[in-house]
């Protein structure tokens, strides 16, 4: 077991995220198409109501997304995404206290976001587009920065890997190092390995038993086991009947050290971690 979350707390456009316990990121999906949620929330005023829904329940942060990154997804154009997004960020940034992010992998949406009030850039290609990086470091927001094999229009056609853990490490590595170079902050950084993004269930398997090599790294871990595929490929759940196994799921990426849990059941998943956090804490007040 790696110890425990470092007493820290992040600026995300001031608005503060503290990260010295684990968190959980509450999943806003402005899109139609999203594999668990698409098209509940496009209009700003239903996107409201249940971002605040999410905080009342103990969302820290809330991550806006209006593209889907599912498997197979197709990707939709700059125009479209700002649509979804910048009038939810803007209701969002005014309504509620906690920070909000934008997930998207455009440095376009990326810009209007941060201006809109978004705090943190979380980009499923770890800032790889043309002018991405330089970008978030001129806007001055913590990123986070995921692993994905392909794209989603193709990561799931046949992901393959020669040691999963080791190459995912690798890479965000690279990509932190990338971004450090680039100015932005070491404190600014965070990494999510990316949980069905071009992995086969049994790579998504061997990267959360060993989460923990990628905790050791130093930065914030976030990950997204909500719903996942892996679940349904295991128990033969539909999308709306892997809440248990989802917390199950986020109790092990927390035990090992994980920062953020992002999902969407949000209660839920804050009681299993704060009991996760509780035993882990039990021998800190002898």
């Amino acid at each position: 077991m790696s110890s425990a979350v470092t007493q820290r707390v992040i600026d995300c456009a001031g608005k503060s995220l503290d990260l010295s316990q684990p968190r959980v990121m509450g999943i806003l999906n402005v899109t139609p198409d999203s594999f668990s949620d698409g098209g509940n929330f496009l209009a700003a005023g239903q996107a409201l109501e249940h971002a605040a829904r999410m905080v009342e329940e103990g969302a820290a942060i809330i991550d806006v997304g209006g593209e889907s990154t599912r498997p197979g997804a197709a990707a939709v154009t700059v125009e479209e995404e700002l649509q979804r997004v910048i009038p939810v960020i803007e209701a969002l940034n005014a309504a509620l206290d906690v920070p909000v992010s934008i997930d998207t992998r455009k440095p376009g949406v990326m810009q209007a976001a941060v201006a809109a009030g978004a705090g943190m850039i979380n980009d499923v290609t770890a800032l790889q587009a043309p002018g991405a990086i330089e970008l978030a470091a001129q806007l001055g927001v913590p990123v986070c920065l995921m692993h994905m094999q392909g794209t989603p229009e193709s990561m799931q056609d046949q992901p393959t890997y020669g040691d999963v853990v080791t190459e995912v490490k690798d890479f965000l590595l690279e990509r932190a190092g990338a971004c450090m170079q680039h100015g932005i902050d070491r404190e600014n950084i965070l990494l999510d390995p990316g949980f069905g993004f071009g992995k086969t269930t049994a790579h998504n398997l061997q990267l959360l038993q060993q989460l923990e090599q990628l905790v050791e790294a130093g930065f914030p871990v976030l990950v997204g086991l909500s719903r996942k595929s892996m679940i349904g490929q295991i128990l033969g759940l539909p999308v709306d009947k892997r809440l248990p196994a989802g917390l199950a799921l986020a109790v092990l990426a927390a035990w090992q050290g994980a920062a953020i849990v992002r999902c969407h059941d949000v209660r839920e998943t804050r009681e299993a971690i704060l009991m996760c956090q509780a035993v882990r804490d039990a021998d800190q007040g002898q």
